[in-house]
């Protein structure tokens, strides 16, 4: 089974997510745009027609025939088939519902440096994106980390993963959020860190797993840029 991947070549983006989980399961996927003319395969795949069920917009997935589009709905889609999600279905609910919160938590980073419109540059809402950001260290940073520090501390099966006794999906998707964060605000997350312990011993965990390891030191894991969701603006950082 190949799976294709559909995303933007030079960011890390939304699809990092994906990529991370199709990486980690060592799974024969593509990433369509990143190959000679895959811009333009990207842009006409989306733009078709003939697609029953069209993506709104990319990261999207094309496996067995099936376009799938939103992250949260591929990697619920991808888990079961690359063995990253629990054996029961309350286990499976459960990762989806995470997986949808660190959905939230990508928008409002998003929102720190884009929070009038996406469609303008950061430098036309420098001062809207000031006071949104402030809120969002001050607030929203360490409300969501608390929520999934909480999560790992609640874990039946211990804090090793977020989810039951193995590698989840989800954890993946933290690994990222985290090294995301740590790009984006460092002075922000060095306060907030000695908080969230567990979360800060999964990331490194998670960066530990071979597969991941092999992918993060490969040309393939971009790097961090500021046109990105997450971006590094000193002043946005203070």
């Amino acid at each position: 089974m190949q799976i294709e991947l559909y995303y933007w070549p030079d960011i890390q983006g939304r699809g990092e997510f994906i990529r991370l989980v199709l990486e980690a399961a060592d799974a024969d996927y593509i990433d369509v745009a990143r190959g000679e003319e895959g811009m333009t395969q990207l842009l006409e795949t989306l733009q078709s027609t003939a697609i029953t069920h069209p993506p709104f917009a990319p990261p999207f997935i094309r496996v067995d025939g099936a376009v799938i589009a939103q992250v949260a709905s591929i990697l619920q889609a991808l888990g079961a088939q690359l063995e990253l999600v629990p054996s029961d279905e309350a286990g499976r609910a459960w990762v989806h519902q995470c997986q949808l919160t660190i959905a939230d938590f990508v928008g409002e980073v998003h929102d720190t440096h884009h929070p009038v419109g996406g469609s303008a540059y950061y430098e036309d809402q420098k001062p809207e994106a000031l006071r949104r950001s402030t809120e969002f260290r001050r607030e929203r940073l360490s409300k969501f980390l608390h929520y999934f520090e909480s999560i790992l501390e609640r874990n039946p099966a211990g804090d090793t993963w977020l989810v039951g006794d193995t590698l989840t999906y989800v954890d993946l998707s933290m690994f990222q959020m985290l090294a995301g964060l740590g790009y984006a605000f460092p002075k922000a997350m060095a306060r907030v860190g000695a908080e969230v312990p567990r979360l800060l011993a999964l990331q490194q965990r998670v960066a530990q797993v071979p597969t991941v390891a092999r992918y993060l030191r490969s040309k393939r894991r971009l790097a961090f840029n500021n046109d990105d969701i997450w971006r590094h603006y000193p002043e946005l950082d203070d």
